[in-house]
């Protein structure tokens, strides 16, 4: 009999999602309305702390999308963003139909590289255009280098639109990803550490911005006594039942992180006899990753990353590639890159391993057998 599979990043509920579903159905608020919505939010507003302005979303793409409409990102703009991601972060620029002007990864934490992103930023004002936006990205829950993007953010007066679509429970010097931006966002999506099965949040600093991002999200309606539209809105407001899971979820928050921190210590103890291996790790104790999922990078000369990966999916257990950068894909072929090619790298040698919070011991004992196969 087939082995059941172990996932990448499976759903993991706690418990008392259902009741607040009820509460929705007992309620009669199955709509984009409801009190669940604002439960959720406030509890997210109290997690993130002073200055954090939640709205709940549809995805964490809305949020992307969103947060440029509030910076004013119109055509033809350049909007700079990180290659190592997922396409999400970049769509939202081609939406507004600006320009993405993508910046490769450093090697410590595999997010926007200072360096590199302050040669963009001098390329863009040699154009005659100062960037609308920054897009850092927290990759796989590692915080990017926080003081060194914003201190270049400060020198130029170029606000950072903060993607932590996976980086909630994250922290950069005892203070939470999703804080650092002018803009920040945050995705419930099922696989991500809490789902509310599709969605995500957009925080703002300021409650002007919050009520922003909400009329722009419920189609732009105005406050009048019949339907006025005076410009383009979006259909993008989550709804009462998902924020009802959201609600469950936040009260499982703390567990699930401490869940897929211990998965990350399991992988350093099965892979240290692993020669051509290197777990992707926290650089030094200013970065606290949530590891939401575990990625390795592996040494061509000494291992096969093709091997490794099809005796894993051999043995029904799923495994994926790293990000394809941004600049690497079909449709930004186009685009200005900056970098060396970190993350290019990254993506030819690299694989995300199974993270999910419910890693149950006989998983992760199938893992170390598969893995027991490339030791020493």
């Amino acid at each position: 009999m087939k082995q059941q599979k172990i996932w990448l990043s499976p759903p993991h509920m706690g418990g008392n999602e259902l009741k607040y579903i009820q509460e929705a159905f007992d309620t009669n608020w199955i709509s984009q309305s409801g009190f669940n919505i604002e439960e959720f939010e406030r509890s997210l507003e109290n997690y993130l702390g002073e200055n954090s302005f939640v709205t709940a979303l549809s995805s964490g793409t809305a949020a992307i999308h969103l947060a440029l409409k509030l910076l004013n990102v119109e055509e033809g703009d350049f909007v700079i963003c990180q290659s190592f991601t997922f396409v999400a972060s970049a769509n939202p620029i081609l939406y507004l139909k600006a320009v993405p002007v993508f910046v490769d990864s450093e090697t410590s934490t595999w997010n926007l590289c200072p360096n590199v992103l302050e040669d963009s930023i001098k390329f863009c004002l040699k154009q005659g255009k100062k960037p609308k936006a920054i897009i850092a990205v927290s990759s796989y829950g590692m915080p990017f280098m926080v003081d060194e993007i914003l201190e270049i953010s400060r020198k130029y007066e170029i606000p950072v639109i903060e993607d932590s679509a996976e980086a909630l429970g994250s922290e950069y010097k005892g203070r939470h990803c999703g804080t650092f931006g002018d803009l920040s966002v945050i995705s419930f999506n099922g696989n991500k550490i809490i789902t509310t099965s599709g969605g995500g949040v957009l925080v703002s600093r300021n409650q002007k911005d919050k009520d922003r991002t909400l009329f722009l999200a419920t189609q732009a309606k105005e406050d009048k006594n019949y339907y006025s539209h005076s410009e383009i809105g979006y259909n993008y407001r989550l709804g009462n039942i998902s924020a009802g899971i959201g609600r469950g979820q936040m009260e499982v928050l703390e567990e699930r992180i401490k869940q897929r921190r211990e998965n990350h210590d399991f992988y350093q103890r099965i892979m240290a006899d692993v020669d051509g291996i290197s777990l992707f790790s926290a650089p030094n104790e200013d970065f606290y990753s949530n590891y939401w999922l575990n990625a390795i990078t592996i040494d061509p000369d000494k291992l096969s990353k093709e091997k490794l990966r099809k005796t894993f999916l051999e043995n029904n257990v799923e495994i994926r590639y790293l990000w394809k950068p941004m600049h690497l894909q079909p449709l930004y072929k186009n685009c200005s890159f900056f970098g060396s090619g970190i993350s290019g790298m990254l993506f030819d040698n690299g694989l995300c391993l199974p993270s999910g919070s419910n890693m149950t011991n006989d998983c992760k004992d199938r893992i170390t057998e598969i893995l027991s196969i490339f030791k020493n």
